[in-house]
């Protein structure tokens, strides 16, 4: 391990050059990526996000923000107490993201429709609710975009039965550029500073950005969110969540 000088500006270095490293490689993957989500939403369909952990961070960059996509829905952990019906104490289960179980009911309960499209982040991709997830995904016909690091990804054993990782299972997979361990500067025997929400949340506008242009020059209105807090906002909104009732879910 290489000792590094660790300090803000050393991070903010190794920042810039993961997101020029990223933004660089993964173009063609973000344009493959978009035209999954174009495609479920003319049909009808809704972006499903899904992480679990730090991972969790990409399915709130994605859905109800603003400035971003009204078709998408939320997947969580919570979600098995939210609608499940299961105790609040089961959230504070250890590694709960491991069991393979928890997968398989969380897209039961997300209120799936076929055309809907699924991105899903790990950046380990290996724990056992994300893979079930993504075989029920793909067991229903849905595209599946995975963003993931796959210096990490590559060098772990799964813990899913099928001994598959989510990237394996993807029919894009979207590299978040972080190493193995997610921390990027080294320091005596340990690294700090993870840069994978950092790069999952590029990657996530991205995919916005070229949606929309891709909708813009086919003579397509995107429906994008307005902030909330200008004043036309809350109208905007709310017209444009009316076409999903019942489909998309904006918990507190």
């Amino acid at each position: 391990m290489r000792n590094q000088t660790v300090s803000a500006a050393s991070f903010a270095a190794a920042t810039e050059e993961a997101v020029q490293r990223v933004a660089r490689e993964q173009t063609a993957a973000v344009a493959a990526a978009a035209d999954l989500v174009v495609g479920g939403l003319r049909a009808g369909g809704v972006v499903q996000a899904f992480g679990t952990g730090h991972s969790q961070a990409l399915a709130m960059e994605l859905s109800g923000r603003a400035g971003g996509l009204v078709p998408t829905n939320m997947i969580a952990l919570r979600d098995l107490v939210l609608l499940g019906g299961e105790p609040p104490e089961l959230l504070f289960t250890q590694h709960l993201e491991r069991d393979p179980a928890v997968g398989r009911r969380l897209y039961d309960l997300a209120g799936v429709s076929p055309p809907d499209v699924f991105v899903m982040a790990s950046n380990s991709g290996g724990n056992g609710s994300v893979v079930e997830l993504a075989h029920a995904v793909k067991e229903h016909g849905h595209p599946l975009v995975v963003i993931t690091s796959m210096a990490h990804s590559g060098r772990v054993t799964s813990r899913h039965p099928s001994g598959l990782r989510l990237f394996e299972l993807a029919d894009v997979v979207l590299d978040n550029g972080a190493p193995y361990g997610d921390a990027v500067l080294a320091t005596g025997d340990v690294t700090v500073c993870a840069i994978s929400s950092i790069t999952a949340a590029l990657l996530a506008q991205m995919i916005v950005a070229e949606m929309v242009r891709t909708m813009l020059a086919a003579g397509e209105t995107p429906p994008v969110y307005l902030s909330s807090n200008v004043p036309e906002g809350d109208a905007h909104n709310d017209a444009l969540e009316a076409r999903y009732a019942g489909r998309i879910r904006r918990p507190a």
